[in-house]
């Protein structure tokens, strides 16, 4: 006797859906067609500066934008923010595209929303794997890109007190947010603590929600900020 049951199928997951912004056509041009030949990755719009970029992130909420900070008119940084305070685009994730002269705007740039930054000279696979990396809810903030974003903060920030605001947090949510702030991953932080790495990402995910951090990079801002973690430390 035959079934006529048909064989379960696995779902195929939506593609990461990603928007474009540089005031250059011939990068767009490359960015699309390295994210376009990915598989699971589909581009859905560009934009040549912030303001235009605001609209078409409004329009196609894509998973991940791939953002220019020099441009005409309304610049990353003012378009980052503008994304990152619409509510409705909370699912957003803006990866801030730098040059080492621009180093000083990355500190603006993680302050105002944007999951992490590359340079622009990051090789192709890199750049693939930091796509999947942020919609993910990882953070891009690797140990040395967490030294530029401290320069900076070290350059343009004034040093701050430990903020009342701190006190939303436990003991243990304090020293796992430190340790965020050192650049050190989830297993990281769990191999240190000798606590799982769910276990780990369960109370990174309570730091975020008490103190409204959109993601990991802007918990390591609001570390500096409030004087939990000072240029110069290391974990």
């Amino acid at each position: 006797m035959t079934s006529d049951t048909a064989p379960a199928t696995t779902p195929v997951p939506d593609p990461i859906r990603v928007v474009l912004v540089d005031d250059q056509g011939l990068i767009r041009a490359g960015l699309r067609a390295l994210v376009d030949a990915e598989p699971g990755m589909t581009v859905v719009g560009e934009a040549p500066d912030g303001s235009t970029a605001v609209d078409v992130v409004t329009r196609e909420r894509p998973d991940v934008v791939l953002m220019d900070i020099r441009m005409p008119g309304t610049d990353g940084l003012e378009a980052t923010r503008r994304i990152s305070a619409d509510r409705a685009l909370a699912g957003v994730h803006v990866i801030v595209l730098t040059t080492f002269e621009e180093d000083d705007y990355v500190f603006e740039a993680i302050r105002g929303g944007a999951a992490g930054f590359l340079v622009k000279d990051t090789e192709p696979a890199e750049l693939l794997r930091a796509i999947r990396t942020v919609v993910a809810g990882e953070s891009l903030l690797s140990p040395g890109a967490t030294r530029s974003l401290v320069e900076a903060y070290a350059t343009h920030a004034k040093p701050a007190s430990l903020a009342p605001g701190l006190d939303v947090l436990t003991d243990r949510e304090r020293e796992v947010m430190r340790l965020v702030a050192a650049g050190l991953t989830n297993a990281e932080i769990a191999e240190r603590l000798f606590v799982s790495p769910a276990t780990t990402k369960t109370h990174v995910s309570r730091a975020m929600i008490k103190l409204g951090a959109r993601d990991r990079a802007q918990l390591v801002v609001f570390a500096y900020e409030t004087g939990l973690a000072t240029p110069g430390w290391s974990a």
